[in-house]
């Protein structure tokens, strides 16, 4: 290979030629940021040639070029190995700058088209000195050649040409008309390339295989693509017509990379990664030998199965409505992993090894499986290992929805069974348990097996999950649960026990009316629902442990029917209480915090008595002394194992923990059951007591779109109802001082109710959405300010737990506010009544003004 650095203009301009983006390079893709940057440098470089200084030159990168197999002595043609990116920006911003001078000066304009965009006398593809690869070449030609009547669609092409004959206008100057000049010639004389030019007998696959330069990163269907039309030499052509660029066109480069993936496992390679894909499959393709033929048999399989592909990541495309609902719930539960499975199952009906109607009853054992361990709390981490071995250990001779059953029914599998999963519905807490929508959609089969004549359109009614014994409950619900407690139980830890179960939960689209009023007010709400679960429990007197028991036991009843059980006699072990869970919350208890049997109970679905029995009669488990009884005092139960380690609140205080003037431990640094769930779980999602929090897309004022401003009121219209007016101006006083250093207010998707999170990035030039503070008007009681550490520990700069202590040492300057260390990672909160103080509120914009300037550092670092 031959290197030599040179400029635009002696690469391009000159003698007629052509230089070809290959059929395996990947389509266009440059977007506004890349163009941005672009359009800077070469501002710098006018900047420079205008004021007469030479400065240095800037250098925009690598082109490696190949001698096309159609190569003439009179008319070069080069393959473009790597740099089309570059070549294409820059022959479209040529183009612009042609255009934008063709009204006023027609010979400079046409004298550009000749030297750097067209072969004048050449016809057909030759008439372009760049040549695009085919899914880019018709809009590329409509802008060369002019004839794209302002619009050109919404390529990437026409978008990068927009891009520049919109800078064009607002840097040009009628009185200086060679500002344009300045800028064609920075573009074609200051910008500086090193181009690769390899010579006939290199390996050019090598060549673009480990290219490793500033441009786009290359993805594994990039390399693949690559690899497959490097050995199409005759056929490529056809193939990328028939089948690719119809493959290309239905599925996004992400989507097109997992079917390449899942391709490899339905031929049996069920340990592959996908990051490994394309080692995997050019060793594939090498082992066992391969011709043209070989590959364009490879790609036209890859495209008939994009047809299973997009039913099963567009449900709507599935004909059959059966299967078309269990598609649909399965893209609901966002069950990728079972894909391998599921394209499986559409590859055996393509062949008409069943109908319809069985692949609706394998569907339901896969959905019975994912919702069943969903239900009992089994972990999902070896979810994607167990559904990518399906295709390859599929027994013969056996029905293929029995087939599914029978593997899943492994020993191994952990496929709990109807006695687990009624105890589960009974006794855990199912809100603390999967995804916000895995837990609604599981609600919402329970309410379509009532078989209501009317059934709810889910898709708009916008329901959300409710508490019916509220979460925070007021005097008249513990009053009403008094008679229920079991011996030595009190209220507080009776409802902690039922709250999150399934029995206490169903769906409404009243959540703020309902909120944590008795249960006489919301009866009268639930007895006006469309919804059956709703009407039901209206129709009971009173809502305590037995009626909130008695229900579970009825949605109990139902999921055993809705979602079948595993096959009877195969083996496998049976899960009692899950105290590994327990051993593993405790052991990574943050120093500085402790919890109560209450709370840990809540958290794996047992009972407190049970919690302390298990760590009285369970020798080294770690940070059991950090379990207190509700009181955070040490429980008189309580004893050490084989090995004493001396006093226990002397080891408490070395862990960080202090305690009050009466001897209990800091009410501050106790971890509830829903911290417990929240530290064990870690962000999913974004997930909020307030809903999923879903970021609007800005509009083009800056300002995010939808419903933000209907949400905004209703915000402030529970905080007047919960809080005093002197706190309403507090909280709007923080709004308007956030949004005026260049913070915006989003909303959650109200499941409780609707929070106001302070934002940064997500529509802005501070990169993706950080939020610091969640304010929380309060339902029933009044409002709270929560701290984000959870979320902030997963976005730079406040993934450094440095800057996160600094941030809860600044809050904590706040008179009344006391965030313990052991919470960095976790959600704590304080009262918004703390806001009303002139001086708290003072410190408190004083930090949020900081913690914009470290996120806008940040962004300017990066």
């Amino acid at each position: 290979m031959q290197a030599k650095e040179t400029v635009v203009a002696d690469l391009m301009q000159g003698r007629a030629q052509q230089f070809q983006v290959p059929l395996y390079q990947r389509t266009y893709s440059w977007q506004e940021k890349q163009l941005a940057q672009l359009w800077s440098d070469v501002l710098e470089q006018a900047e420079l040639l205008s004021a007469g200084r030479a400065g240095s030159t800037h250098f925009l990168g690598s082109v490696v070029l190949a001698p096309s197999p159609l190569n003439e002595a009179t008319f070069p043609r080069w393959l473009v190995v790597d740099g089309q990116q570059r070549l294409t920006t820059l022959s479209l911003a040529l183009a612009a700058i042609r255009d934008h001078r063709a009204a006023t000066e027609p010979d400079e304009a046409e004298r550009i088209g000749e030297d750097y965009l067209i072969n004048k006398r050449r016809r057909g593809d030759e008439f372009f000195r760049l040549l695009p690869t085919q899914a880019d070449r018709a809009a590329y030609a409509a802008h060369v050649q002019g004839a794209h009547n302002g619009n050109g669609g919404e390529s990437r092409i026409a978008a990068a040409y927009r891009f520049f004959r919109h800078k064009l206008v607002k840097v040009s100057d009628p009185s200086d008309p060679q500002d344009i000049g300045m800028i064609e010639e920075a573009i074609t004389s200051r910008l500086t390339l090193v181009v690769v030019t390899a010579e006939k007998g290199d390996n050019v696959h090598r060549i673009f295989e480990s290219l490793n330069n500033t441009g786009l990163k290359l993805s594994q269907a990039d390399l693949l693509r690559n690899y497959l039309f490097m050995r199409l030499p005759t056929r490529g052509d056809h193939v990328y017509e028939t089948h690719w660029l119809p493959l290309q066109r239905s599925l996004s480069n992400d989507q097109l990379e997992q079917l390449m993936w899942l391709q490899l496992v339905l031929d049996g390679d069920d340990r592959v990664r996908r990051q490994d894909l394309y080692t995997a499959q050019q060793q594939r393709f090498e082992g066992d030998g391969y011709d043209e033929e070989t590959i364009e048999s490879y790609i036209r399989e890859l495209h008939r199965r994009s047809a299973h592909f997009a039913r099963i990541v567009d449900p709507t495309l599935e004909p059959d409505p059966e299967v078309r609902s269990y598609l649909r719930r399965l893209s609901t539960w966002q069950a990728s992993v079972t894909y391998p499975a599921l394209m499986m199952l559409l590859d055996r009906q393509a062949r008409a090894e069943l109908d319809s109607e069985e692949l609706a009853r394998a569907l339901s054992y896969i959905e019975s499986f994912l919702v069943r361990r969903a239900i009992c709390w089994i972990p999902t981490n070896n979810l994607n290992r167990i559904f990518m071995s399906v295709p390859a250990q599929m027994p013969h001779g056996v029905p293929a929805a029995e087939g599914i059953r029978q593997l899943l029914s492994a020993n191994n599998r952990f496929w709990p069974g109807d006695e687990e999963l009624r105890e589960a519905i009974c006794t855990g807490p199912f809100y603390q348990r999967a995804r916000h929508e895995q837990r609604k959609m599981i609600l919402q089969r329970i309410e379509e097996s009532y078989g209501h004549p009317e059934p709810v359109d889910f898709a708009s009614a916008q329901l959300t999950i409710e508490h019916v014994m509220p979460q925070s409950p007021g005097d008249e619900w513990l009053t009403m649960l008094r008679p229920d407690c079991a011996d030595g139980e009190s209220p507080e830890e009776l409802h902690a026990r039922l709250q999150h179960t399934l029995g206490n939960l169903t769906l409404s689209a009243v959540n703020s009316e309902l909120s944590n009023h008795p249960f006489e007010r919301k009866q009268g709400l639930l007895a006006g629902s469309h919804l059956e679960m709703n009407r039901r429990i209206a129709a009971t007197a009173r809502w305590g442990a037995a009626e909130i028991l008695a229900r579970a036991d009825e949605l109990a009843d139902r999921a055993v029917e809705l979602w079948p059980a595993p096959l009877r006699g195969v083996a496998r072990p049976e899960r009692g209480r899950d105290w590994q869970m327990l051993h593993q919350v405790l052991a990574a208890l943050p120093d500085g915090t402790w919890t109560t049997y209450g709370d840990v109970a809540s958290f794996i679905g047992s009972g407190a008595q049970a919690v302390g029995t298990h760590l009285a009669n369970t020798p080294g488990v770690i940070n059991a002394h950090r379990v207190l009884n509700s009181e955070g005092r040490v429980s008189e139960g309580f004893r050490w194992g084989a090995t004493d380690h001396g006093d226990v609140r002397e080891l408490l205080g070395t862990d960080g923990i202090h305690f009050t003037a009466a001897g209990a431990a800091d009410p501050a640094q106790r971890l509830t059951a829903q911290d417990l769930a929240d530290f064990h779980a870690g962000t999913d999602g974004d997930q909020t007591d307030d809903g999923v929090l879903s970021v609007p897309a800005p509009r083009e004022n800056g300002g995010p779109g939808g419903n933000r401003e209907q949400k905004r009121e209703r915000f402030f219209r529970q905080l007047e109802a919960d809080n005093s007016a002197d706190c309403v101006v507090a909280v709007n006083a923080v709004v308007e001082f956030w949004e005026t250093i260049g913070g915006w207010t989003a909303h959650g998707s109200g499941e409780i109710s609707v929070s106001a999170f302070l934002m940064l990035g997500g529509h802005s030039d501070l990169g993706e959405g950080i939020w610091p503070l969640t304010l929380k008007p309060g339902t029933g009681r009044g409002g709270s300010v929560e701290v984000a550490f959870q979320h902030m520990a997963e976005r730079a700069p406040f993934s450094d737990v440095e800057l996160r202590e600094e941030l809860r040492c600044r809050l904590n300057r706040i008179e009344g506010v006391v965030i313990p260390e052991g919470k960095l990672a976790l959600r704590p909160s304080f009262g918004l009544d703390l806001l009303v103080d002139e001086v708290s509120r003072k410190q408190l914009l004083e930090t949020l003004a900081w913690f914009r300037g470290q996120c806008a550092a940040e962004a300017a670092r990066s």
